[in-house]
């Protein structure tokens, strides 16, 4: 039995493994410009993340209807559950898929259609974050935000996601007061390629209570310092980081240095389908090359529950946090 876990870091969309990909194309009548599925599985390797987007966003335009977002989210909860993830917080990208002309409602809807029946049939319990992809314009953030006000009981918060480099969180200062006044939570990516004062940055004006990555918070002690006094988690990704260059091998994550320093660390799986594994592969991945220890392991997954947005709902957050104690390895 996995070691109960939470993930806090996770896009949908990264989850489309080619096996579906291919069968929503063919439902759709989408040509996808590869062979078969070990040819498409062999374009799922990245010299940086604009690589990986440029391949990220091509591979949405299978996603066309309720029932896509739906089958697409049911994939990623039944294996998430099998490795041991108790609850799970939700990245989607509308502008990516309001783009291609496919409505906000679908796109929300279609995913509940799976989220809310998570729990029932997964075990699984959820929460949807929107994010907004910062190299688009902060007035198409605005405009998403506006469009997504429908279905707001659907969402628990906001994040900000995509290309990092040159796109600082200030850009979206009026997007995330705009969703702070709605009572949306707030979390960002920042400190993935982008510098330390990114994560500064997104602290002091987007507001954010989570930073999805900053494993550059390690170079500005001050930062760190500021991070662990004010009990701000990280979300950090190692299979991702390793597939994308933030590190050049996982044996060489500052993970465990970031764990000595006090700071609130999970681990969670970003894009599964193209990094090469889900939340239980990167907690076993860290546990085998970083010679992470039991307790170690213990905190991570105690710390993924404490960072959740479950303040709606205490009582599983103690279940699932009496889960982690009783565990035995």
């Amino acid at each position: 039995m996995p070691l109960p876990k939470a993930e806090l870091h996770l896009h949908i969309e990264g989850t489309l493994e080619p096996e579906l990909a291919f069968e929503l194309a063919v439902r759709n009548g989408v040509a996808l410009p590869y062979e078969d599925t070990e040819a498409l599985r062999a374009a799922y390797r990245f010299d940086g993340l604009q690589s990986f987007l440029d391949l990220y966003y091509a591979l949405t335009a299978v996603l066309r209807t309720e029932q896509d977002f739906a089958d697409l989210a049911n994939a990623y909860l039944a294996r998430a559950a099998a490795q041991g993830v108790r609850h799970a917080e939700i990245f989607f990208d509308p502008q990516a898929h309001l783009a291609r002309g496919v409505p906000m409602g679908t796109v929300v809807e279609g995913l509940w259609r799976a989220l809310g029946r998570s729990e029932e049939n997964h075990g699984v319990s959820t929460r949807l974050i929107m994010c907004f992809l910062r190299d688009e314009s902060a007035g198409s953030a605005l405009r998403t935000l506006d469009e997504a006000k429908p279905y707001l009981h659907r969402i628990t918060g906001v994040g900000l996601d995509s290309a990092e480099a040159g796109h600082p969180p200030v850009k979206f200062r009026a997007v995330y007061e705009a969703a702070a006044a709605l009572g949306l939570r707030r979390v960002a990516h920042a400190g993935e390629e982008g510098p330390p004062a990114y994560i500064t940055e997104a602290l002091d004006v987007l507001g954010v209570e989570r930073v999805d990555h900053g494993l550059r918070c390690m170079e500005d002690p001050e930062l760190v310092a500021r991070l662990v006094r004010e009990r701000i988690p990280l979300t950090l990704c190692p299979l991702s980081n390793v597939r994308l260059r933030a590190v050049d091998a996982l044996a060489g994550h500052p993970l465990p240095a970031m764990l000595d320093a006090g700071l609130l660390c999970t681990v969670n799986s970003d894009d599964p389908a193209y990094f090469g594994g889900y939340a239980g592969d990167n907690f076993d991945a860290v546990r085998r090359e970083l010679g992470l220890s039991e307790e170690r392991l213990r905190e991570l997954a105690r710390n993924s529950f404490l960072a959740s947005f479950l303040e709606d709902d205490e009582d599983r957050r103690a279940r699932c946090l009496a889960e982690v104690e009783a565990y035995e390895f």
